[in-house]
């Protein structure tokens, strides 16, 4: 992507840096990121309120500018400043910046907006991104949306400017399901819940009465595969987040993980014990058959693809402890990719295809750690008494994981809570919950 010269070298540096080398760009040149490392400064930006035709425009002008600098700012790449020092007003924006009002308070980057009421009731909003320092427009747009959708388009605002200042798509209009827990250690209610990827929207989707467990998302981000005991059988079930309808896909004794689905959305992939042995198993959502990817006598579990669908990664013990491989999508080829100390587990291939994230068990500590495919450039991002279920953002550059803690900060007993950390494994945040929660999901982002 083709930035202009100070934003760019902003951009290389607080946000993506090549095998930990930020190389001298000459201007106009393309910024290609990769694998993320280091310590960054995030970007000065600021964001006023959007302007309103009237006083409910104003308020929801007020709101998007909330959400736009909450989502930047988490992402820690950008540095949301303080409404109170700005210069220029809101309206007097409205007819362009003043550079030099910006430049006085150190702003690299300048977001201007407002927002109409249109006749039909919709919600109409525009943006633009301005580069303080060369003083020069880079990108804005204009959407309509009804009026209980602006923090949606809050979002998209945010995948604006994050992806015009690093080049990388943004992930901020997305959604996270994960299991929702309460209740004793000895008897845990545990129930499907969902929310956007900042914790606001939340809704539970299951009552609590059966015990639900390892939630998925299908590619177009509708739907939902996972696995619930009912009467203490299990049986896989999708849901249908615009119907609110769940539809079985059968009943599978034995199995220990939820399946995934294809990166076409047509197949599932999953674990399933059959006569005391742990094997891969791959459905056609067509025609409900199923056909057996793996035989070994060693138990074969956790399966991922890869997100062009012609592999798969997944966990198994057969070298004698739990490690990591990788093989074809029909089960050809298997090869062990994970050669470090410790135990490996829970592998999820990036949306990238750069990547697979994994659980680490070593010394009695757990890690959330990401390797290439091959298994080299192994990098442990976070740690904890027991830290698990990695899942990626649809960027490849953030993930979300679950930590559980002997006690809270008052000291009151376990706690269970979602955490997002980036590639720099420096930028650790709670995703807060209603009540503690595990085995977190990331959406696509949503059509």
């Amino acid at each position: 992507m083709i930035l202009m010269s100070r934003i760019r070298s902003l951009a290389a540096l607080a946000a993506f840096v090549v095998l930990g080398v930020v190389a001298a760009l000459p201007a106009g040149a393309e910024v290609r990121i990769d694998i993320t490392r280091g310590q960054m400064k995030p970007l000065p930006i600021a964001i006023p309120d959007f302007a309103g035709g009237s006083p409910q425009d104003g308020r929801i002008g007020a709101d998007i500018a909330r959400v736009v600098s909450a989502d930047l700012e988490r992402s820690g790449l950008f540095k949301p400043i303080d409404p109170k020092a700005f210069i220029q007003t809101v309206a007097s924006l409205q007819a362009g910046p003043r550079f030099p009002d910006w430049k006085a308070i150190n702003a690299e980057g300048l977001v201007s907006g407002k927002v109409e009421t249109s006749a039909d009731g919709r919600v109409r909003v525009e943006f633009r991104l301005w580069d303080v320092f060369n003083e020069a427009y880079m990108t804005g747009w204009t959407l309509s949306a009804s009026p209980q959708d602006w923090r949606r388009l809050s979002h998209k605002v945010a995948d604006a400017i994050y992806k015009r200042v690093t080049g990388e798509d943004g992930y901020f209009d997305t959604q996270i399901v994960y299991i929702a827990e309460s209740g004793p250690k000895n008897d845990r209610k545990k129930r499907l819940s969902i929310m956007d990827q900042d914790g606001e929207n939340h809704r539970f989707l299951t009552d609590g009465s059966e015990l639900v467990l390892t939630p998925r998302f299908s590619p177009s981000a509708r739907e939902i595969t996972y696995l619930s005991y009912f009467k203490g059988v299990p049986r896989v079930y999708i849901f249908n987040l615009d119907t609110g309808r769940r539809e079985s896909l059968g009943n599978f004794p034995g199995m220990t993980f939820a399946p995934r689905f294809s990166p076409d959305g047509n197949k599932v992939i999953f674990s399933m014990a059959e006569s005391g042995n742990t094997e891969l198993y791959e459905m056609n959502l067509l025609t409900r058959q199923k056909r057996q990817l793996t035989f070994n006598p060693a138990i074969d579990t956790a399966p991922s693809y890869s997100p062009d669908g012609q592999q798969i990664t997944f966990e198994s013990d057969r070298s004698g402890g739990q490690q990591i491989y990788v093989m074809g999508a029909d089960g050809s080829n298997p090869q062990r990719i994970s050669f470090g100390d410790g135990r490996y587990a829970t592998p999820v291939w990036s949306p990238r295809g750069d990547l697979i994230a994994f659980t680490k068990q070593k010394g009695g500590q757990f890690f959330i750690g990401v390797m290439r495919t091959d298994g080299s450039g192994e990098r442990l991002l976070a740690e904890g008494f027991l830290v698990e279920g990695p899942t990626w953002a649809p960027n490849g550059r953030v993930l979300s994981f679950f930590r559980e803690s002997p006690s809270d900060e008052r000291g009151r007993g376990q706690v269970v809570r979602l955490y997002t950390i980036d590639l720099t494994g420096v930028n650790e945040r709670v995703l807060l919950t209603p009540i503690d929660g595990s085995d977190p999901a990331w959406s696509p982002l949503i059509p």
